[in-house]
């Protein structure tokens, strides 16, 4: 008796991991859904400029030199403006999110004025 039950307990196990697999969301559909979405704007290079005076430059430094955040002088060289884009939004590492500080279209502009910066 003991053997039908631990049989039909693994069944179960079985039956049910398989329905997990094939219902559960993978990892490409999960980053997907996680990646912000830049609105289409155009570059406003002044306004960039007084966001980043705003909000940056108490950790990328005044000419966005670096100090405790990193060097953004060549940013662009390395990511591109929806890269920057999703850090400024939910923040990476010791970087907070900015998606409750700025606008959506200000973040955007922002990421590509620092795009540029190659």
């Amino acid at each position: 008796m003991q053997k039908w039950i631990m049989s039909g307990l693994l069944v179960v196990a079985c039956a049910f991991a398989a329905v997990l697999m094939f219902t559960l969301p993978g990892r490409e559909q999960v980053a997907q859904e996680e990646k912000p979405q830049m609105p289409e704007i155009t570059l406003n290079a002044e306004q960039a400029e007084a966001v980043i005076k705003a909000n940056c430059i108490s950790c990328h430094g005044d000419q966005l030199q670096g100090g405790a955040g990193p060097n953004l002088q060549k940013v662009g060289a390395e990511l591109s403006a929806d890269q920057l884009f999703g850090t400024i939004t939910k923040g990476k590492g010791m970087m907070p999110s900015f998606k409750d500080k700025l606008k959506e279209e200000e973040i955007a502009n922002v990421a590509m004025y620092l795009s540029e910066k190659k």
